[in-house]
């Protein structure tokens, strides 16, 4: 437990929020697009899809699928990352942090577009929602920023050879 970083326990908690939360809003929207699209989660992007962009059926359809497509290729990174991190610690070793940064970028990039559709069509708890989700992911975007990264073990060679083998030219 001592290889973990504070950014991976955020990271877990933020997976722990995303991957059942995005998950089942994509699902909802893959089997009933148009209702799942207007479903409190991505009602402001619905709502500005058809107010402002004035959207034809089949292409606001389409637009919900690529939403819910966006949605679960964070669903997708936040399960690596656990993954990778779970792995990484019965190996005793750190990793996964790069799959925790691209499912940041992805959701917080989806989440503050989302806010502001909601701001632009008036969707207060829509706004509040979209609102924290993108302040946790920036919360651990900042974390990993500034979270010192663990020290790799050094190992020392011995000064000198074993059994006195002469060195190679391209060992230098």
């Amino acid at each position: 437990m001592s290889n973990w970083r504070i950014s991976s326990f955020s990271g877990a908690l933020l997976a722990a929020y995303f991957i059942p939360g995005w998950a089942s809003v994509a699902y909802t929207i893959m089997m009933t697009p148009v209702r799942g699209l207007y479903e409190r989660p991505s009602v402001s992007v619905a709502l500005y899809a058809s107010d402002h962009l004035q959207m034809a059926s089949m292409t606001t359809v389409r637009f919900a699928w690529l939403l819910a497509l966006g949605r679960l290729t964070v669903v997708a990174f936040f399960a690596l990352f656990l993954l990778l991190t779970l792995a990484s610690f019965i190996r005793k070793q750190t990793s996964g942090g790069e799959a925790l940064a691209i499912a940041l970028g992805i959701g917080s990039v989806i989440s503050f577009a989302s806010m502001i559709m909601a701001s632009q069509v008036g969707e207060a708890e829509a706004l509040r929602l979209h609102a924290t989700e993108l302040l946790m992911m920036l919360g651990t975007v900042i974390v990993m920023l500034f979270d010192a990264p663990v020290a790799p073990k050094t190992v020392e060679a011995p000064s000198e050879l074993a059994l006195q083998e002469a060195e190679l030219s391209y060992n230098g």
